[in-house]
């Protein structure tokens, strides 16, 4: 359940505990215009900045709706129960000492033991900015602004934040909220207590670990419900649990890889930095999220035009082509000279001429692109003048104002989109956006959210820790191969060995070709452990006799006829995500070619399908230089039936392996199998 953070963060009367570093919050709130009642706390001070100041808590004129407490740990231990057992709407604990320390156990459990049902962010963080009602409980200095509506920033760090409140790019920042220790309450719960408040327009979160993935699950179904987009940057990764791992798929499911399946399974798009976050952010507060991928680019230069396209091909954006019709409509705006196309090069035959520069934007914003962007970039002022750009600035906001399109206006550089252009282009209701990769990668962050608003919510996580005491046990590929069969995976015709005779028995049963591989030997092809396209009983028993040599025995197996694409379906088990699902480019070719997505259980069809789709190898699964397509709905089948074994053994499986899956025209085939599962007790 989500704690009121009502009271802590739109407080009407604010109490602040502490010296120096207290008086730094009585200096902040002055400054923010805070119109509520302000309570210094100091036993020696009168006043601080001019402010009556009182002796302790018990002399306070009321019960505070937030504090702010910067007195040393253990002092914070007894305000904290003192304020809770008055009443107090909740409190920001600034003393480090806790568990972020090796001794610090004790205290974060005696803290939390006297906060109670009192709502208590940190300890060790600096706290809350709340830039709409001047309520900032703030030590510090700090960039931001008072605004009537915007976006909220939450980090576990105090520095991110305050570096985060100087940007100079006309982000309106509601919320500048941190986490500390996360005592009590976690960063996903501190989001969705702001979603009650509809003056918060997207939420961007830092985030360097996730404790409670119920907790993101519950943000991200509210956010949804409400319509608020939100956005993450993700540092660090939790520790994947590699001992003794043998199998193919921990080698991709890489240490970040759960993190991003997660987030991706809500809707929260991970970004790759703090320029991205911001960028994405300034769209999302002036648009929302987009409702597709079909992007316009217009600029006056043939070279922007094709570093837009070039830069594009890294994300998943459509530079859609006009139709005739429409071309028609743009070539009547410009000189005969200028070719018509997405992107838009527009020369500069019409610099200068507001009522054209109107005219071409209009007509090329007209067929309804779902994002529009204008490159841009203004001259410096302190040595130029932007005279000339004022007709391109006029012309590009009455265009959208006419057309009603989502517009954005893009900067190659920051330092070439001054903040006071920033907050005009907002003000007209279109996007400022700094550098081409950025504003492309907050499109393509703004789409994704579209799409997963689109669909249905996804079903909780799949997690369930290892249970029991018995040891984990790794199966023999024939062991493997018969318990997924009962899940609907289909395998090659083969048969077990224990001697040379027995193989070349085995393999004039099957017909010709065959393949002998070892059993019970990890990575059997580095260890000579494989032979494949065996067509005669000499070649099957030699192959056998030289394998018996490190084995037991040998599997038998009829050559899987025309075959198409070599693909990986692995399990792992991640600390934090539970059951992680990974689908990529198979064979000896894995580790080479890295190729891999990486989903949480339980997975729809759709989710594999869009899956496989994102592979650098899916030509080769749709057909490729006149090869026929392969059997998709069959690989969909067989990733399911992987993923029902794991579900069905969600308490048990340590990890999974098939590899390769071959795909052909028709079918799909594990060619290879492992599992490593828990015996029962």
């Amino acid at each position: 359940m989500t704690p009121d953070l009502s009271r802590l963060l739109r407080p009407k009367s604010v109490a602040v505990f502490g010296g120096t570093w207290a008086a730094n919050v009585v200096e902040q709130l002055l400054k923010a215009g805070f119109e509520g009642s302000i309570w210094p706390v100091h036993p020696k001070r009168d006043t601080v900045h001019g402010i009556k100041a009182y002796v302790s808590a018990d002399a306070l004129p009321a019960v505070p709706d937030a504090a702010w407490i910067g007195v040393n740990r253990d002092a914070t231990i007894d305000l904290v129960r003192h304020l809770s057992v008055a009443g107090a709407g909740g409190a920001v604990c600034f003393a480090s000492g806790f568990s972020e320390t090796d001794d610090g156990a004790g205290r974060n459990a005696a803290l939390m033991e006297a906060a109670g049902d009192m709502p208590v962010i940190g300890p060790n963080c600096y706290g809350a900015l709340n830039y709409l009602d001047g309520a900032t409980l703030w030590p510090d200095q700090h960039g931001g602004a008072r605004v009537d509506r915007g976006v909220a920033i939450l980090t576990q760090s105090s520095n991110m934040a305050i570096n985060l409140s100087m940007q100079g790019r006309g982000l309106p920042v509601a919320y500048m909220l941190t986490a500390g220790n996360q005592a009590q309450i976690g960063l996903a719960q501190m989001a969705e207590a702001l979603l009650d408040d509809n003056r918060v327009t997207a939420i961007g979160l830092h985030i360097e670990g996730v404790g409670d993935p119920a907790a993101f699950e519950n943000l991200a179904a509210r956010a949804r419900e409400r319509r608020v987009p939100v956005v993450a940057i993700k540092v660090g990764a939790s520790e994947q649990a590699q001992a003794a791992t043998v199998s193919h798929t921990a080698s991709l499911a890489g240490s970040d890889a759960g993190s991003r399946a997660f987030f991706r399974r809500l809707g929260i798009p991970l970004l790759p930095g703090i320029p991205d976050l911001v960028e994405t952010l300034k769209l999302l507060h002036v648009h929302g999220a987009l409702s597709g991928r079909d992007i316009l680019s217009m600029s006056c230069s043939g070279g922007e035009a094709s570093l837009v396209a070039d830069t594009a091909m890294s994300f998943n954006l459509r530079f859609r082509a006009y139709k005739s019709a429409e071309k028609t409509a743009v070539s009547k705006t410009l000189n005969p000279m200028v070719t018509v196309a997405n992107p838009l090069d527009y020369h500069t035959f019409i610099w200068g001429d507001e009522a054209a520069l109107t005219g071409t934007f209009s007509a090329a914003m007209v067929p309804g692109f779902d994002l529009s962007m204008l490159i841009l970039d203004f001259p410096r002022a302190d040595r130029c003048s932007h005279e000339t750009w004022e007709p391109a600035v006029a012309g590009i906001i009455a265009a959208q104002k006419k057309v009603n399109a989502r517009c954005a206006v893009v900067a190659s550089l920051p330092e070439l989109m001054p903040e006071d252009r920033s907050v005009q282009f907002m003000e007209a209701g279109l996007a400022p956006l700094c550098g081409i990769e950025q504003a492309l990668n907050a499109a393509d962050a703004s789409a994704a959210i579209g799409e997963a608003w689109a669909q249905s919510s996804a079903p909780s996580l799949l997690k369930m820790a290892l249970q029991g005491t018995g040891a984990i046990h790794d199966w023999t590929e024939a062991q493997s191969k018969a318990a997924l069969t009962e899940y609907g995976l289909k395998s090659p015709d083969g048969a077990f060995a224990a001697d040379a005779g027995a193989a070349a028995t085995e393999a004039a049963r099957l017909g010709y070709p065959v393949a002998v591989k070892a059993v019970g030997i990890a990575h059997k092809t580095e260890s000579g452990g494989v032979v494949l396209n065996l067509n005669d009983r000499g070649a099957v028993a030699m192959a056998a006799t030289e394998m018996l040599r490190q084995c037991e025995g040998v599997l038998v197996e009829k050559m899987v006829p025309d075959p198409l694409v070599e693909l990986i379906i692995g399990v792992t088990r991640d600390p934090v995500y539970g059951l992680m699902l990974t689908i990529g480019a198979g064979g000896i070719l894995t580790e080479l070619l890295q190729d891999s997505a990486t989903l949480l259980l339980p997975v729809s069809d759709e989710d594999v399908r869009t899956a496989l789709g994102e592979l650098r190898i899916s030509k080769l699964l749709t057909g490729y230089r006149g090869k026929p397509a392969a059997d998709l709905d069959a690989v969909i089948g067989a990733v399911q039936a992987v993923a029902g074994f794991a579900e069905a053994h969600v308490n048990r499986l340590e990890e999974l392996d098939v590899n390769p899956l071959i795909a052909c025209k028709e079918g799909a085939y594990a060619a290879d199998a492992l599992i490593r599962i828990k015996a029962d007790d």
